[in-house]
């Protein structure tokens, strides 16, 4: 492996923030500074800790890193369904999002699994 690049996990964190960023377009206007950026904030949080883990040196940062990624999956994953209790958004738009969510989350796992053995 040449670069965090090649990480399927980073590469499907960021498809997740793509589809985040253009689910916000749905929130209402009046949501610009509250939850809008703190949805777009924890997305794009996901792949830069786990390209930030794979630039460490050391295992254990790298692990620590990809336990950041995955607080701020589960940060995001609360946040769109506080989006659909205020009924900003329709809980069927958010069904490809929660299934990457649940990838992603999945492979993070895993990865850090691997990382403390």
């Amino acid at each position: 492996m040449k670069s965090y690049r090649d990480l399927i996990v980073w590469q499907k964190s960021m498809n997740l923030v793509t589809l985040i960023y253009k689910l916000v377009l749905e929130l209402p206007e009046n949501e610009k500074y509250g939850l809008t950026p703190q949805i777009k904030r924890s997305a794009i949080s996901i792949p830069s800790n786990i390209a930030e883990g794979y630039g460490r040196n050391y295992r254990k940062d790298y692990s620590r890193f990809l336990q950041i990624a995955r607080g701020s999956l589960f940060e995001n994953q609360t946040q769109l369904e506080i989006a659909v209790n205020l009924d900003f958004i329709k809980a069927e738009n958010l069904n490809e999002i929660k299934e990457l969510s649940i990838e992603v989350e999945k492979m993070l796992n895993s990865l850090i699994k691997k990382l403390e053995e």
